[in-house]
């Protein structure tokens, strides 16, 4: 018997102001497209030459998108509704289809980015070192350092946390020994104990002297905080600001949120992974049964794309008359002579953008996959792929790769949880392996291969993570943290129910429902 429905013990709970405040922003959008779609129905109806010219319209918006660089599973939804619904589908599709954002903002956001990253640079001797011992890591690596201006770092410790909550105990540490400066950006910040933990120790060190920044986004967070958090953050020396705030107007870059979550202290020590600072995240909460998260730390020479990648967003949100950051001081705060316990390992933070065409994530995740040869092993909380994706996994099992994913048992979104489950039949008939982890939801992004590549960060296997949100992971060659990895999903698999055989063979009407589904996947 499936116990997993018995498990949702708590609801989830919200701030007074956040449901009206979000309520209020929907239906305003809401009466812009049905006033806008009313006046178009209107000349529509009596003006024969207005159906013209949104057909027109239509059909240029729908070549457009067809020749845009973006993967096709992306672009189909939109055509089927743009030129099955002209009128209402252009409206749409301006609000919610465009990751393109005006060309003032990218060209801040990409500009800032840019010149950021050349702030950091490239030990060849390193790469070199792994060029000598696997070509194909080597070949991933120049790929990420020499095209996207991500280096590749050896002097680094790197240490695993296989729950959320000893990573919070872990970062909790960290910030106590803070002395010059925290920075702290996460998708989601819960006024609740586990924050307020955190909270506590960034006031008494702003109260010290010690820079503390503070960086949220605000649909990640709408649910769990009030509208004087900013105020109160300030009050108590803390700055703080808001990713891309909901806006009562009709706004292309409110579907791009920032999904990264990064802590770093004084240039010597960085976090990141799947957890925000929420208290679900530890379990302290359980709206969806047994919440399972992970998480890095890194120390050492790897802090410094993390410092750089905050700095980059800290700046690009920034009022235009604020002055610019001395960002070099920061990035070279990580120059103090660290001396790595065990400097055998190699990684790699990197990030995604939604800005550009570049789409790191998705190529980082399809190199890996090409690249397994015994095993590969991945959690993800949503498992809504392109095709090609799909195609790359199906290959990988077909070569001999023992590839497994693992979705969560008790889902967060029934919807994304249907689509999900939608892709099953198409992975397991070629060979791939599908548990579902029964305590409850699984909402780490980790990977694991061979004995040598991991991969832990924030970057689900969906179409948001993968084109419309802002993003980060990193990427690890090296035996100690791979082990570490690959123990925890022995402990995954334990505690997970294996449903590759239920989906071998699916009724037929299933799969047509299934089929729709998957039309709107990149909707979700």
């Amino acid at each position: 018997m499936d116990n997993r429905k018995h498990m949702r013990t708590e609801k989830k709970t919200a701030v007074k102001n956040s449901f009206g405040r979000l309520l209020a922003t929907g239906i305003f959008v809401l009466i812009q497209v049905a006033w806008l779609a009313y006046l178009l129905l209107y000349f529509y109806r009596d003006y024969a030459w207005i159906s013209l010219l949104s057909t027109f319209i239509a059909i240029i918006l729908v070549l457009k998108i067809y020749g845009t660089s973006t993967n096709s599973a992306m672009k189909m939804p939109w055509i089927i509704v743009i030129l099955a619904f002209p009128i209402l589908g252009i409206l749409i599709y301006l609000l919610f289809g465009r990751s393109i954002v005006t060309r003032n903002v990218k060209k801040r956001f990409n500009s800032i980015e840019e010149s950021y990253k050349k702030s950091l640079s490239q030990d060849e001797n390193i790469l070199n070192e792994v060029k000598d011992k696997d070509i194909y890591i080597y070949n991933q690596f120049h790929y990420l350092s020499n095209h996207e201006g991500y280096p590749v770092y050896k002097n680094t410790d790197i240490e695993f946390y296989s729950i959320g909550e000893e990573g919070l105990e872990a970062q909790l540490k960290e910030l106590e020994k803070a002395e010059k400066f925290i920075f702290m950006e996460y998708h989601a910040i819960e006024e609740a104990s586990s924050f307020d933990r955190i909270k506590d120790v960034l006031i008494k060190k702003a109260a010290a002297g010690v820079e503390v920044r503070l960086f949220y986004d605000d649909v990640g967070s709408i649910f769990f905080l009030n509208k004087d958090f900013i105020k109160e953050m300030r009050a108590n020396g803390i700055d703080c600001r808001v990713f891309n705030p909901i806006k009562l107007a009709f706004n292309m870059f409110m579907n791009n949120r920032d999904h990264r979550k990064i802590t770093v202290i004084d240039g010597k020590v960085g976090f990141t992974g799947g957890y925000n600072l929420a208290d679900e995240y530890f379990n302290i909460t359980h709206p969806y049964g047994e919440w399972k998260d992970t998480g890095l730390k890194l120390t050492g020479d790897a802090v410094k794309t993390l410092t750089m990648l905050f700095l980059s967003m800290w700046n690009s949100i920034k009022k235009t008359d604020e002055p610019q950051d001395d960002y070099i001081k920061y990035i070279k705060a990580s120059d103090y002579g660290y001396k790595a316990v065990n400097n055998n390992q190699y990684v790699v933070p990197y990030a995604d953008s939604p800005l550009n065409n570049n789409r790191v994530a998705e190529n980082v995740y399809l190199n890996v996959i090409k690249g397994a040869k015994h095993y590969l092993y991945i959690t993800t909380p949503y498992l809504l792929i392109t095709e090609e994706m799909s195609r790359e996994l199906a290959m990988a099992a077909m070569r001999g790769v023992d590839v497994r994913i693992v979705t969560p048992g008790i889902p967060d979104k029934k919807l994304t949880y249907s689509l999900t489950r939608s892709y099953y039949a198409d992975l397991v008939r070629y060979g791939v392996r599908i548990y579902e982890y029964t305590p409850g939801f699984i909402h780490a992004k980790q990977w694991v291969s061979d004995g040598e590549v991991s991969v832990v960060g924030t970057i689900n296997m969906d179409f948001r993570s993968l084109y419309l949100h802002f993003e980060n992971a990193a990427y690890v060659y090296g035996r100690e943290t791979a082990a570490d990895i690959l123990n925890d999903f022995y402990n995954i698999f334990r505690r997970s129910e294996e449903v590759t055989d239920k989906y071998i063979n699916k009724p037929r009407i299933l799969r047509i429902g299934q089929c729709i589904l998957r039309l709107v996947a990149p909707l979700f």
